[in-house]
């Protein structure tokens, strides 16, 4: 059974969710948080599986609860939801350690196993669309990241990786998946499954997003 906690500022937002989710067997709501405070003390108290977490709230917003969320160390993963198009606080709210995040009018289907993949550790965004979205907002990203960051061969969270295995985060961040990455550097898929695996565990990475936020942030990756 996965558990979610909802933190919407919208009743009816709040309401709808509910319904959705109390409509499927192996999903459970444990509580519901009007503002990203409330949001941070009911994870701490429930520890849900999965926040699903709106952006802008008020008094704390959902990019600050995402942070403190995750900055406490339990197993609580959060799938933000974001407007996209209009919302310029994605990348921030990824930044913060989301596991990843929908359009908030998202088809039911694609909320349900947006959850479930979250859940499972899996990142929710596919890579290719994690690319477009840091490339987008690119210039959001704070002083000391990115090409401002310290150059690849010396910076200390890529010092554990082996040169294949840089070299494969390389390109999870320039947007590839894995049978990409299998048929382009002539590698069996589950190879390429291993390698990635040591790298999320090696760099602490959460999941597939932060492994990608990771090669920006060291320069691995240019944004375009």
């Amino acid at each position: 059974m996965t558990t979610v906690l909802i933190a919407d500022d919208q009743p009816l937002q709040r309401f709808g969710f509910r319904m959705l989710l109390e409509s499927q067997d192996d999903l459970t709501v444990l509580g519901e948080a009007s503002n990203g405070g409330e949001a941070v003390r009911m994870a701490a108290e429930l520890r849900p599986d999965v926040v699903l977490m709106d952006i802008r709230m008020p008094g704390m917003d959902g990019i600050e609860a995402t942070r403190r969320v995750v900055a406490s160390g339990d197993r609580t993963r959060v799938l933000i939801l974001t407007t996209f198009d209009l919302d310029e606080y994605a990348h921030a709210g990824l930044r913060a350690g989301a596991s990843g995040f929908l359009i908030k009018d998202a088809q039911p289907e694609e909320l349900l196993s947006g959850i479930r993949s979250v859940a499972t550790g899996d990142a929710v965004v596919a890579p290719s669309l994690t690319r477009r979205l840091l490339d987008a907002y690119a210039h959001h990203l704070p002083s000391g990241s990115g090409t401002a960051a310290l150059a690849p061969e010396v910076d200390p969270r890529l010092s554990s990786l082996t040169e294949r295995e840089r070299e494969i985060l390389t390109v999870i961040g320039q947007g590839w998946t894995n049978t990409e990455i299998a048929a382009r550097l002539h590698l069996a898929e589950s190879t390429v499954k291993t390698h990635v695996g040591r790298i999320l565990a090696k760099t602490g990475s959460r999941d597939r997003i932060q492994a990608v936020i990771l090669a920006y942030d060291t320069g691995l990756v240019k944004p375009s």
